[in-house]
């Protein structure tokens, strides 16, 4: 059960801020929103030895607690949404798989309820508008051209709530859906694609603006065909998202990605399935079974990588302490880079006055020791 903050100083811990961390520093909120100063009645926790960061912000996330936001029940994705927030995702953005059209449509309706009840932040289609050659663990006869009627079809369903399309843009009538979308706000991100270095540039010009789980599900780079990945790292109008699990990148990889890109245009994800926070064992990932093993989800036949079991603490987590990615540099790109795109830096992504009450207390080894979410204790970080 959350437990309501109310007007409660958050003092003593490490602060980070868009400006940079704060040492014993403090962050005052009153109801559902950080503010300026604190009434004489507040209550204070003292976070000495601890982290400060916002809450994490997950654009790309298929589900978890064993629940599918593709194809499970309001109670379900209900059940996904908490799953993630207990480990700090108090923003988080729920993605479908590759299904029927009609289908797609139909979750779409049932998802932007609670997009509107302010349980999710929105929408991410991913498929069906992708291509076989990079299909990962996507079922291969549900694919289609992405052709804009179609995208406009799954956007209407949504009722303003679709966020993001993944698509594959060298198809026919990809460009010509990258600028639809873009027309209308919909954030176009390139991604299980086979697209060259020219077709991608191509893309981007026409309002791409991010990179489906960069290095995953696209052509390797190579030093006559560079292929979607120099192309996407290359263009400062481009966010990558990047899998920080261990399995999808090598940490060279995402070495090479934050280099390029930039701590200003990497966005940290989950793409986590139906596994994450719940355990090893045999799912569904849309119509394809997927097995979990040692918290490694792959398809049951072609073993293909399908999804993962990440959580974005786990991801906050390697970052630093393996990737050794500056602490300032990893907030940017789990909370405030992702918000960003997501047209919600004015409410979610920094711990400012006037912003939701979203944050994570983290303990000096970067292990998540309390979660709060619009006010409200989801953990706290400390025993009653």
């Amino acid at each position: 059960m959350a437990e309501r903050a109310d007007s409660t100083v958050l003092a003593g811990g490490r602060v980070v801020l868009p400006t940079g961390t704060v040492e014993d520093g403090r962050v005052i909120v009153d109801g559902t929103r950080i503010v300026g100063s604190a009434p004489k009645d507040a209550r204070i926790v003292d976070l000495s030895g601890h982290w400060l960061v916002p809450g994490f912000v997950d654009m790309h996330n298929h589900g978890g607690g064993g629940a599918s936001f593709t194809s499970g029940t309001v109670d379900e994705v209900l059940t996904g949404i908490r799953t993630h927030r207990e480990h700090g995702t108090t923003t988080l953005v729920a993605s479908t798989v590759t299904g029927e059209l009609d289908f797609l449509a139909q979750r779409a309706g049932i998802l932007s309820e609670l997009v509107e009840q302010g349980d999710l932040a929105g929408i991410h289609f991913e498929g069906p508008f992708i291509s076989p050659c990079r299909k990962g663990a996507h079922s291969e006869d549900l694919l289609r051209h992405p052709d804009p009627a179609e995208v406009r079809k799954l956007m209407d369903a949504a009722r303003g709530t679709a966020k993001m399309f993944t698509l594959a843009t060298e198809l026919p009538g990809g460009i010509e859906s990258v600028r639809l979308l873009a027309e209308h706000g919909v954030i176009a991100a390139i991604g299980h694609t086979d697209a060259t270095y020219e077709q991608t540039v191509e893309a981007i010009d026409a309002g791409a603006t991010v990179a489906t789980h960069l290095f995953n599900a696209m052509p390797p780079l190579a030093h006559r065909a560079p292929g979607p990945i120099a192309a996407l790292l290359e263009d400062e109008r481009v966010t990558v998202e990047l899998i920080n699990d261990g399995t999808h990148l090598h940490p060279a990889a995402l070495e090479l990605a934050y280099h390029h890109a930039g701590a200003d245009r990497v966005a940290l994800i989950t793409d986590a399935m139906d596994a994450a926070g719940f355990g090893d064992g045999h799912y569904q990932l849309g119509p394809l079974a997927v097995e979990v093993k040692d918290g490694v989800a792959r398809l049951v036949e072609g073993n293909s990588i399908a999804g993962s079991t990440l959580t974005l603490d786990t991801a906050f987590h390697r970052a630093v302490t393996i990737d050794r990615i500056p602490v300032d540099d990893v907030v940017r790109s789990i909370s405030a880079n992702p918000a960003r795109l997501l047209g919600m830096y004015d409410r979610v992504g920094s711990l400012e006055p006037g912003k939701d009450a979203d944050l994570v207390v983290l303990d000096a080894d970067f292990t998540l020791k309390g979660v709060m979410r619009r006010g409200e204790w989801i953990s706290k970080p400390w025993t009653d």
